[in-house]
């Protein structure tokens, strides 16, 4: 099914002074919503960054400031990615202002499925991605 969710804006990363994660706020519209509505989507550092970075690409190559720059790019992916699977799953179907936290625990450790699978299915293209702007 196709969403109707657009995108107006995304800021971030922001490190989350409480816990080990990143986040991005997103603006987001559907036509019959007569204002945006914010998302703010969580990335664990530990179980989603890492994991995609370490586990899935083994990457670990390049000095500090491409380490930095890859984490950024994989970080943005995953938040995108994110945002799609919780659409997709009806989380954002009303006009709420909401957060979505690590795909991980109870709340939505079932999605880290979904993820998972995104991962694999992309990790040729996340690492292409890496070497043409990184060049690592």
């Amino acid at each position: 099914m196709a969403s109707d969710l657009t995108i107006l804006n995304v800021m971030g990363p922001y490190r989350e002074p409480q816990e080990p994660a990143f986040s991005y706020d997103y603006s987001v519209q559907r036509p019959d919503w007569a204002t945006p509505q914010g998302v703010r989507i969580k990335v664990s550092i530990e179980h989603e960054l890492d994991y995609l970075k370490n586990t899935i690409l083994s990457f670990s190559e390049g000095s500090v400031g491409q380490q930095l720059r890859a984490n950024q790019l994989l970080l943005r992916a995953i938040a995108d990615q994110k945002l799609k699977i919780v659409d997709a799953d009806a989380r954002l179907a009303e006009r709420l202002d909401i957060m979505i936290g690590p795909c991980e625990g109870d709340t939505l450790g079932h999605l880290f499925g979904l993820l998972d699978q995104w991962m694999q299915a992309e990790k040729d293209t996340l690492r292409q991605s890496i070497k043409d702007q990184i060049g690592v």
